[in-house]
């Protein structure tokens, strides 16, 4: 088809804009791996903006040896990926409740969970409640208060009333119950929105390190996130000791403040890069069935 001369000069300008906005968007990410492999001294002086310069891998090799680091990793993963399942399973069960019309006081149960997104106690009644439940010094804390979200259940419970309701109706013709159409003919249905709630779930609990920081005490239960948190508030003394250390000698690899950050960023960032790819295809699609409906 042939095109107009606007549409052309359109397409052009789309581009440019949409590959300025890309470039905005990646370029952080780009430079925080770049200094993290780079000379140390010239990262250090602001001089590693495009390309690496004095390739090494020490840095990474200083901060994965950190003390904690393995057993502050194995707690994020856990958290993430126990807490991921357990919000999907009660966003999908609680949404695909509050579209049947049999639920006893439907409609106040929903208005009831959607409020407590615009209301809350606070912190200190919300300290006080978890050290009253036992939840203090406790893994499970990570878990509990994150897996009813309200935003999560009417992302579901709007995709699940696109889905035809002959369906249903259907099934319990042929004698299912309501937990049969929600595990046999709802759930399956459900991938794209169940898809970006996981992605929504993943990402909040892979990030999170303030309930570290209000709940834990015990330095095994630390994820990874408040760790490294807590390295980068200390990276000037890392660098020190590392120097003092005598472990590396060259001083393209000699750890700095700055490397050190750089480095921890890295980590932190990359695992949730790599997963959200895969998850990708399904979010976008979640998103835009799960707002067919308000």
């Amino acid at each position: 088809m042939r095109r107009t001369r606007g549409e052309k000069v359109y397409n052009v300008v789309n581009i440019i804009l949409l590959s300025v906005f890309a470039f905005i968007c990646t370029y952080p990410f780009y430079y925080l791996i770049i200094n993290s492999l780079s000379n140390n001294s010239l990262s250090a002086a602001g001089d590693v903006n495009w390309w690496i310069q004095g390739f090494h891998l020490e840095n990474y090799k200083t901060v994965l040896g950190l003390d904690g680091l393995a057993q502050a990793a194995w707690i994020s993963v856990a958290r993430t990926v126990i807490g991921t399942v357990l919000t999907v399973l009660a966003s999908a069960y609680l949404g695909f409740m509050f579209t049947q019309q049999k639920m006893w006081h439907r409609s106040f149960w929903y208005r009831f969970v959607v409020i407590t997104m615009y209301f809350n106690a606070g912190l200190i009644p919300m300290f006080i409640t978890m050290k009253n439940l036992g939840l203090t010094n406790n893994f499970w804390v990570y878990i509990l208060p994150a897996i009813v979200q309200p935003f999560n259940i009417i992302l579901v419970k709007t995709y699940i009333e696109s889905i035809p309701a002959s369906l249903q109706e259907a099934a319990e013709v042929d004698g299912a119950g309501t937990f049969t159409v929600f595990w046999r003919i709802v759930l399956p249905m459900c991938t794209p929105i169940l898809a970006t709630v996981a992605i929504f779930s993943a990402v909040n609990q892979w990030n999170s390190f303030q309930d570290t920081l209000i709940y834990m005490t015990d330095s095994k239960l630390y994820s990874l996130q408040y760790l490294l948190y807590t390295y980068i508030n200390q990276a000037s003394s890392i660098a020190n000791s590392v120097k003092a250390g005598g472990s590396v000698t060259a001083l393209a690899s000699t750890a700095t403040p700055t490397a050190i950050r750089m480095t921890v960023s890295v980590i932190v960032v990359l695992p949730i890069m790599f997963i959200y790819p895969f998850f990708q295809r399904f979010f976008v699609k979640g998103m835009m069935l799960g707002a067919v409906k308000g």
